[in-house]
């Protein structure tokens, strides 16, 4: 079977890893230079860094390395994949620089797949002089090459749930450019330099919005972050000593939120109203609060400290709240931008405030649009429901389309875990050793998922492809799926302590001895 994953980020690397292991013949597709998807060089704005320690940010069979911090930055995390890469052949099935413009659907049973070289990007940083996906400067043959259609039995779909950034319509940014202006998304913003000495405004108070904010405050003239709403985050280590994972990074910490097939711990947990996990969050809102001083600033969220999982639970950046404080960062709530302005030729934005603000450059980290640009508008929309939320059984599988899956469409805590799980899920499918209801059972049960997570979420679950705060879930409903998993004893473990994707190791193995041991490698 010769399969195709589009994209070459954690989902499209661990998936590719199994997939060779089972013998299939994979191609991978990834239109940066380099490996990485949101962490690779063309991505990575100043400031990034994980929001999950080292060791629960990492592939089962692959540890990052222990010279790394607690908190890895962009770049070590995209070296951590290019080695990923290396360390199992995968640099052999892929190609970079590689835009894949189409991929039809042949006689609902193959894909047709139209290739051509991406356009060159600017990198953020020099190309190291050894890279191990890529070990020289030399183009491949496909680079040289015009548009190709390839032929492919089964199509993986990785591009990432975090692959268009949403700009938002600012009226008058033709005139606001013409005056010198500049809009952009976070992730487009990869030279701090083009921040220095200038008046910049942030939108957002999401991951990159506030990330980005903290080294452009220490260059830019003036900083002010517009956030339309403020959301809770949670410290790296609360009141200053407890390690946040400690406190979320468990099956204890996802427990506090009520799930939508609730397991017996869950039920116990939430027994007598859920007194418990409302006490126990009420309790992490205090501190919280007064570690940043939260209510001197005038920056306590309006929502119950429980929203903190709705779709994304946010790190206190190091450094943002003593920057406000400090005045080298002003936070403006409960605005957005209405317009941009260029007064007597100075780029200027107006905000729902009244006021007007001096604004050089504009940057937006205000979500994603999550698209799969590839696909005809026709086969999208039998992907979709009727408000544009993919439905995927497990996150996976389209109950309308044969010869598809996706991978990575379960933006989680355990991204990496979370992977390579799907991808054993995929490889047993694809072997024929994976009982599944009907389509319409399938389609049936991940209507529900979606609606409740739209529900619970308030519309912020990714158009579907968001299980925030129910890593474990998910993990533990796929394996149940495959008759695998850690044992009582393990996932009692994880009940206090943080997940370790190592204990998960054996999976890929486990199910290959049961269905392709001849495959064994």
């Amino acid at each position: 079977m010769r399969i195709a994953i589009v994209g070459a980020g954690f989902a499209g690397l661990g998936t590719a890893r199994m997939l060779v292991r089972c013998g299939f013949e994979v191609t991978v597709f990834e239109q940066a230079p380099d490996v990485g998807g949101v962490w690779s060089r063309t991505r990575r704005y100043p400031g990034l860094r994980t929001q999950n320690d080292r060791r629960t940010y990492a592939f089962s069979e692959y540890p990052m390395p222990s010279h790394y911090p607690e908190w890895p930055t962009g770049e070590q995390v995209q070296r951590y994949l290019e080695g990923y890469a290396a360390a199992f052949g995968l640099d052999r099935v892929i190609r970079l620089g590689t835009e894949v413009v189409s991929a039809e659907l042949v006689n609902e049973s193959s894909w047709r797949l139209t290739v051509r070289p991406a356009d060159p990007v600017r990198p953020a940083d020099p190309v190291r002089p050894v890279d191990p996906v890529r070990p020289d400067d030399a183009p491949h043959e496909h680079d040289r090459a015009a548009a190709e259609v390839l032929e492919f039995d089964h199509l993986v779909v990785a591009n990432g749930t975090l692959s268009k950034p949403a700009i938002p319509v600012l009226p008058g940014r033709t005139g606001f450019e013409e005056a010198g202006g500049k809009v952009c998304a976070t992730s487009d913003f990869i030279d701090l330099d083009d921040a220095r000495g200038r008046d910049v405004v942030v939108l957002g108070y999401g991951k990159s919005a506030c990330d980005v904010a903290v080294p452009v405050a220490d260059v830019a003239a003036r900083t002010t972050v517009v956030a339309r709403h403020l959301l809770w985050k949670v410290p790296r280590r609360l009141g200053g000593l407890l390690n946040y994972k400690y406190l979320l990074l468990t099956r204890l910490g996802e427990g506090l939120f009520p799930y939508l097939r609730p397991g017996l711990s869950d039920r116990v947990l939430h027994a007598a109203g859920g007194r418990v996990p409302a006490a126990m969050l009420a309790g992490v809102r205090a501190v919280v609060v007064r570690q940043y001083r939260l209510d001197r600033l005038g920056l306590v969220p309006h929502g119950p400290f429980g929203e903190i999982a709705r779709s994304t639970v946010g790190l206190v950046t190091e450094g943002f709240y003593e920057r406000v404080r400090s005045g080298r960062l002003r936070v403006v709530r409960d605005a957005v931008v209405e317009e941009l302005l260029a007064e007597g030729g100075r780029p200027r934005a107006r905000l729902s405030t009244g006021e007007t603000v001096d604004a050089d450059l504009v940057l937006c980290g205000t979500g994603f649009d999550q698209q799969v640009p590839f696909l005809s508008p026709g086969l999208v929309a039998r992907l979709q429901d009727d408000r544009g939320n993919f439905v995927l059984y497990r996150q996976i599988l389209p109950p309308r389309v044969p010869a598809l899956t996706f991978a990575g469409y379960d933006s989680s805590f355990f991204c990496p875990l979370g992977a390579e799980i799907g991808a054993v899920w995929t490889a047993a499918h694809l072997l024929g050793g994976l009982p599944l209801p009907d389509s319409g059972q399938m389609l049936a049960q991940a209507g529900e998922q979606v609606r409740w997570a739209e529900r619970r979420a308030q519309g912020k679950h990714g158009r579907g492809t968001n299980v925030v705060p129910f890593s474990m879930h998910h993990v533990d409903e796929m394996l149940d799926d495959l008759g695998l998993g850690v044992g009582a004893v393990t996932r009692a473990r994880q009940w206090l302590l943080p997940v370790n994707p190592s204990a998960y190791r054996h999976i890929g193995t486990a199910l290959l001895e049961r269905l392709a041991p001849q495959k064994l490698s």
